[in-house]
């Protein structure tokens, strides 16, 4: 079997550079790591990933946590981060939470035991079996929140500015006209929604129609918003902003089952950008994250904590884009509005 001194002394480097190509290439010169790995395959060569996990007391694992696997905008976060993981020789181990605090301990004790060299997780909630490892650590504890972002939970973030994002959607909307706008949000223990909110709110307070909103609280999820849109045009809003794209199919579908028309009727905008949202008929307005950047993004601060390198920016927040397609139009002059229903 061929050892990796006999791939050092064919490359004609030591063994720490071919265990730094083989873990670490973005370390090693391109010339030179393509030597080594010219030889790796010409002998064969596979590293014992055990043996090395022991001399080093390095799993080569980072755990990442998501809160519904389900959902496929976690799938293009996934992506980009187990991209940037296998760049710079390490596996990435998903746990599907479910929003529940329990599971996300049990997730959470493989960092504890060293099952994993760290932690990214995409939910709100810094688990509370790592209360001990924050405080012995501090800032060098390795663990990385991505997607939400609360100054409170004091570990490193990837995020997008949602408050910003969410201002211009109802920018958009108030731009085309309308005044009579509904929100339906994620749930309130979400700091996705208390940002995404807030812009909102801001934006409307800002053209004198904070009274004019009509806010419901969903759970990111189809069901809700269908359940909730009925009330709203019930309300009179000519415009439903949702604060994912899956509710905003929810909305799509209860206008339609109400008789009426997307956009003629009601303008429908989601977040997320997810990958089928151009496809929807009509086509989604909607607030584009850069999923899959997060994802890498999240990895490469959690990489060089692991490293001891120290972070230029804890707080990383990424562009987002407000994509306009058909699902959004001109408020129609004959469209029936209600002015003295306020928001609660």
């Amino acid at each position: 079997m061929t050892t990796i001194i006999q791939v050092a002394a064919v490359a004609g480097v030591s063994t720490a550079t071919v265990s730094r190509v083989l873990s670490q290439p973005h370390r090693v010169a391109e010339p030179t790591r393509r030597r080594v790995l010219e030889v790796v395959e010409s002998l064969g060569y596979s590293p014992n990933v055990a043996a090395r996990s022991l001399r080093t007391l390095r799993a080569a694992k980072i755990l990442l946590t998501v809160p519904d696997i389900s959902n496929p905008f976690f799938a293009s976060v996934i992506r980009g981060a187990e991209e940037a993981a296998r760049d710079v020789g390490y596996a990435i181990v998903v746990g599907d939470t479910r929003h529940d605090p329990e599971i996300e301990d049990q997730y959470a004790e493989m960092l504890a035991r060293r099952e994993v060299d760290g932690l990214i997780f995409l939910g709100h909630r810094l688990p509370a079996s790592l209360a001990p490892l924050m405080t012995r650590d501090g800032a060098a504890a390795p663990i990385v929140n991505g997607c939400e972002y609360s100054p409170d939970i004091g570990v490193p973030s990837v995020h997008i500015d949602n408050a910003a994002a969410s201002s211009d959607a109802v920018e958009h909307l108030i731009g085309l006209d309308h005044r009579d706008i509904g929100i339906i949000t994620g749930p309130p223990i979400s700091p996705l929604t208390r940002d995404r909110l807030a812009g909102a709110t801001r934006t409307a307070e800002r053209h004198g129609l904070a009274d004019r909103l009509q806010v419901r609280i969903g759970d990111y999820s189809a069901n809700a918003a269908f359940d909730h849109t009925g009330d709203l045009l019930d309300r009179g809003v000519t415009a439903i902003f949702c604060f994912s794209d899956e509710m905003a199919i929810g909305a799509m579908s209860a206008i339609d089952e109400a008789g009426l028309s997307c956009p003629e009727d009601v303008s429908i905008i989601g977040f997320d950008d997810l990958p089928l949202a151009r496809f929807f008929h009509p086509a989604l307005t909607t607030v584009a994250q850069p999923k899959g950047l997060i994802g890498r993004r999240a990895v490469e601060l959690l990489v060089a904590i692991l490293s001891g390198d120290e972070l230029p920016d804890r707080q990383v927040t990424l562009d987002h884009e407000l994509i306009v397609r058909k699902s959004t139009a001109r408020r129609r002059p004959n469209a029936q509005v209600t002015g003295d229903v306020h928001a609660y």
